[in-house]
């Protein structure tokens, strides 16, 4: 396939036109450092604690509505064994973010901590945290892969370069302005990724809809004309597994740090709930464009376009439909709009994620456990590398993935089994100790583990009911994920209240209590806004590490 010179003459320029956005903004973030009597590394994180409330609806937004979301909403509504009725993500997302906001952004923000691992450092101590981070790092770059995998199959498409060029060209744009601005340079691009992706799909759609090789998608959605219907239909053998699908969308968004990165931003935990619920309304609305895109495709007698047969689903190319669609059924100069609008939704995405890891590896971590004494100017550097490893390791991810969504329900297993039990308990439950965190980490993996995964068809050493094989793999439709959640969180709750009873009590020797639940603790997690008022930043950011705290408790 030729290159289409003229649409990557466009895609260079809206790169151009981000890095230069993020170079502006990393200029701001320099006048904040002179503002801000903390550690001048945490800008990078946190900011100044005060985001623009529009700049921080919008970046909000932009982070979720990510190449998986709008990628895979396509892929699902043309998927022929799916369909509309699969696809979670719009009311999932949309609901999780106002979850998030009601229940999660006060607490969080009103303690000012600096990522979503501060309260349990706190409580656990450090040892422990560490374990936590794993899965809460990891599920940041499979996020980053999935959006990267999303945005290598469409310049694949529509420009005819090789899907490893576009991710490494991608992934370095947005590599370099999150090293040169942090959350400043990510939050700003943000607000314009977010426009591109608004005006371009939209500007897509009435093309694709009125292309004559595509059938009425009123009509299609319930009659089968070229394929299944694209409506879908829930078996209620299915009923199950989709509930299962859903709690998990629905509920893990709120264990990223990069939504808690945003709030944490605010200037107050008010402002901070507004930015999750105007996110939330801005987020289901736009993932119709990709609705109505995946319907045109499905309604589409292919035969009729430069496509020609077999179909892209029987050549195992719906993971790729949306650039396919934008491709054959779109004049040349639509489809270029249509390969900014997905460049836009990995670019806010990936450096997301990536400032996400990097900061809860430097702050949590490196700081907090192997160099305690590091200084400002080292810590700085400490992000810029991690920025760089984890974006790496992103890549390789992205160049290995064949289905968007999976990869996007990849990242969301790993932190809705594991770290979202841990994030309830530790903000909401007080008894909860890190005995209990311990249990109940050791229950999540291993039930989650022992379940099998479909994706890397790895079949279940435990077959729940309803387990069948499906084109040689092994499907699980009993909910065993939320009731591996579930299992997690009983098991934290009843260890925590049962080790505390016993040492509380005496029943066990003092000298066994590795996790000090003997000692009364609480104050750790109380409101520390007090303290705050000497400096803008958080009171973790000040020279009293962990172990400080815990003495004066």
């Amino acid at each position: 396939m030729a290159v289409n010179i003229p649409g990557l003459i466009a895609v260079i320029v809206f790169y151009i036109l981000i890095l230069a956005t993020g170079i502006w903004a990393s200029r701001k973030a320099k006048k904040e450092e002179k503002k801000c009597t903390g550690n001048k590394s945490e800008v990078s994180m946190v900011g100044g604690r005060n985001m623009n409330l529009w700049v921080g609806i919008f970046t909000v937004t932009a982070t979720w509505v990510g190449g998986g979301y709008i990628m895979g909403t396509a892929e699902l509504v043309y998927d022929p064994s799916k369909g509309l009725l699969w696809v979670h993500g719009l009311v999932a997302f949309a609901f999780n973010l106002f979850f998030g906001g009601f229940f999660f952004a006060k607490p969080m923000r009103d303690n000012n901590y600096v990522t979503m691992i501060d309260p349990f450092q706190l409580r656990y101590g450090n040892a422990w945290t560490v374990m936590l981070c794993i899965p809460a790092i990891l599920s940041e770059v499979f996020w980053s892969a999935c959006t990267l995998a999303a945005l290598g199959g469409t310049m694949n498409v529509i420009l005819g370069i090789a899907p490893y060029q576009s991710i490494l060209i991608s992934a370095s744009v947005a590599i370099l302005y999150t090293l040169m601005g942090g959350l400043y340079s990510v939050a700003y691009t943000d607000v314009i990724q977010l426009f591109l992706i608004v005006v371009s799909l939209w500007l897509c759609v009435p093309f694709l809809m009125l292309n004559p090789a595509s059938t009425d998608i009123v009509n299609t959605a319930v009659n089968n004309v070229y394929q299944a219907p694209w409506l879908g239909k829930i078996d209620l053998t299915d009923l199950w597994r989709w509930l299962d699908d859903f709690f998990l969308l629905a509920l893990s968004g709120v264990c990223y740090q990069c939504f808690y990165q945003r709030l944490l931003a605010a200037s107050s935990s008010a402002q901070a709930q507004k930015m999750c619920y105007a996110a939330g309304v801005l987020c289901f609305f736009l993932g119709f464009p990709s609705v109505l895109i995946g319907a045109v495709a499905a309604s589409t007698d292919w035969n009729q376009t430069s496509y020609g047969l077999p179909s892209p689903y029987e050549k195992g190319e719906a993971g790729i439909i949306m650039p396919i669609a934008l491709q054959h059924l779109c004049p040349v100069y639509i489809s270029i709009a249509g390969i900014g609008a997905i460049a836009a939704v990995v670019m806010s995405s990936m450096d997301s994620t990536l400032l996400s890891s990097s900061s809860m590896f430097t702050h949590n971590i490196y700081k907090k456990i192997i160099r305690k004494k590091a200084s400002d100017r080292e810590l700085v550097w400490v992000i810029r590398i991690s920025v760089l490893f984890f974006g790496v390791l992103g890549i390789c991810l992205a160049m290995t993935t064949s289905s968007v969504y999976g990869l996007m329900f990849m990242s969301e297993e790993l932190i809705y089994c594991t770290i979202f039990p841990q994030l309830v308990s530790v903000l909401f439950i007080p008894v909860s100790n890190g005995y209990g965190s311990l249990v109940g980490y050791v229950v999540g993996v291993t039930l989650r583990l022992l379940g099998g995964d479909s994706f890397f068809k790895i079949p279940p050493v435990i077959p729940y009911p309803g387990c069948t094989l499906v084109d040689g793999v092994y499907v699980q439709l009993f909910p065993f994920k939320t009731l591996t959640m579930l299992l997690s969180l009983f098991s934290i709750v009843s260890v925590s209240y049962l080790t505390s009873l016993l040492f509380k009590r005496g029943l066990l020797p003092e000298k066994w209590d590795i996790f000090d639940v003997s000692k009364n603790t609480d104050i750790i997690l109380k409101d520390v806004k007090e303290s705050d008022k000497e400096t803008e930043l958080s009171p973790i950011n000040k020279e009293d590490d962990v172990g400080e705290i815990e003495n004066q408790a």
